[in-house]
């Protein structure tokens, strides 16, 4: 296979000269993936950030035939299966990863993975894989490619620009913004509530039926985003997100359109659904749907202008079922799209902020779709706005022990 050295040489150069990669960070990552795949004419790319701790990890940029696993965790036994000692640059068989990646990979033209570790003072911190379409195995030209490509982004990793993408949270840290976090979001709908109560207990004989309905109706409104609020916080103070789940297989698109018919009436009005008449069967726990779709749903009203249609989409393939929530909002910052899965964790801070939110909403929505062995990712959307995708196992293939939670 002929490697497109010029491209790859323009490539990368062009990389580091460009205002926004040149940062670094995810998208420069993105960048050198899109390079590198077209450079060794392979189907996909796609890197994974490794914990310090615990030998586990997650796929944090991917291109072609690997974007459905953009998110995807990786559980720590795949870790210690495919990282060896030795060359940086070696072979690894679809059969050493699980049963369900090792499935939609053939099923999407893939053979087996060049993968390139990258070590950085005595640790690795990512891996790179480049999916290769034939049984042949690389040439010197390829694996000099995967080293070049992957001493990018060790160089990158070793300036900490912009990376990791993911960060350890700090225990104390994470107490004391809690703290701070739950003052701050409960002080305002509380406030409103007695406001509001106060009018009807001082002035209820000045005030005229229609005054009376609307105090009661925003009190309630804001009773209800209070105790989810109050839930969201307590869900994320103990770690357990959800409790405990019932799964098994359930029709995703009955579910969505339940979930949807069910939000509230002003995000009703502007939320538009493009969903199949039917799809596979998903795997999971339906009775999370509706809480999971809420949160994507009111973070892409929260952050799209009041004209603006927020659309529902959902589709699958070989081994999983998913959906979409895309809007035309602000969108959001490459190098952010990990970040926001981040307990507390605000786009914008402190008095100025633009956006309520404890910056829990997304952080329980990974979690409780995690805890499915499925995943959930954001990510720019072409022409402006977010799209944010989850990812279930299908409830009509059969599952390994690890990915069925049976093991």
């Amino acid at each position: 296979m002929e490697v497109a050295y010029r491209e790859l040489t323009l490539g990368i150069a062009a990389l580091f000269n460009d205002p926004v990669t040149g940062r670094g960070g995810l998208p420069a990552l993105d960048r050198l993936l899109h390079i590198g795949q077209y450079a060794l004419g392979v189907p996909g790319m796609a890197l994974s950030e490794l914990h310090d701790s615990g030998g586990a990890g997650r796929v944090i940029a991917a291109t072609g035939s690997a974007d459905w696993a953009l998110g995807r965790p990786v559980q720590p036994e795949v870790v210690a299966a495919v990282l060896r000692p030795g060359p940086a640059t070696y072979r690894v068989e679809l059969g050493a990863i699980d049963d369900a990646a090792s499935d939609q990979l053939v099923s999407l033209g893939s053979r087996w993975i060049l993968l390139h570790r990258i070590d950085l003072d005595g640790r690795t911190p990512a891996m790179l894989g480049a999916f290769m379409p034939d049984d042949r195995p690389a040439g010197p030209d390829q694996l000099a490619v995967m080293a070049l490509l992957g001493a990018t982004v060790g160089r990158l990793y070793s300036e900490r620009a912009g990376l990791p993408v993911q960060h350890a949270g700090d225990d104390l840290a994470d107490r004391e913004l809690f703290i701070a976090v739950t003052s701050h979001e409960l002080r305002t709908p509380v406030t409103v509530i007695k406001g509001y109560a106060d009018t009807l207990r001082d002035h209820w004989s000045q005030l005229d039926e229609k005054a009376r309905r609307e105090a009661a109706r925003v009190i309630g409104q804001r009773s209800d985003e209070l105790a989810r609020l109050v839930d969201r916080l307590l869900a994320a103070s103990t770690d357990t997100a959800v409790g405990t789940l019932s799964p098994g297989p359930f029709d995703l698109v009955e579910a969505l359109r339940h979930a949807a018919a069910n939000l509230p009436a002003d995000l009703r009005r502007r939320f538009r659904l493009e969903l199949p008449e039917r799809l596979p069967l998903a795997y999971g726990d339906r009775a999370t749907i509706p809480n999971v779709l809420t949160e994507l749903a009111t973070n892409a009203d929260k952050y799209s202008a009041r004209e603006q249609t927020v659309v529902l989409t959902a589709g699958n393939d070989r081994r999983t079922v998913f959906f979409q929530v895309l809007d035309r909002g602000i969108g959001i910052a490459p190098e952010q799209v990990h970040q926001v899965f981040e307990r507390f964790w605000q786009a914008d801070s402190g008095d100025g902020r633009r956006y309520g939110g404890a910056g829990l909403g997304l952080y329980l929505v990974r979690k409780t779709i995690e805890r499915q062995n499925g995943w959930v990712s954001l990510r720019p959307r072409d022409g402006g706005g977010t799209v944010a995708e989850v990812r279930l196992p299908r409830g009509d293939v059969k599952r390994d022990a690890h990915a069925s939670g049976e093991a």
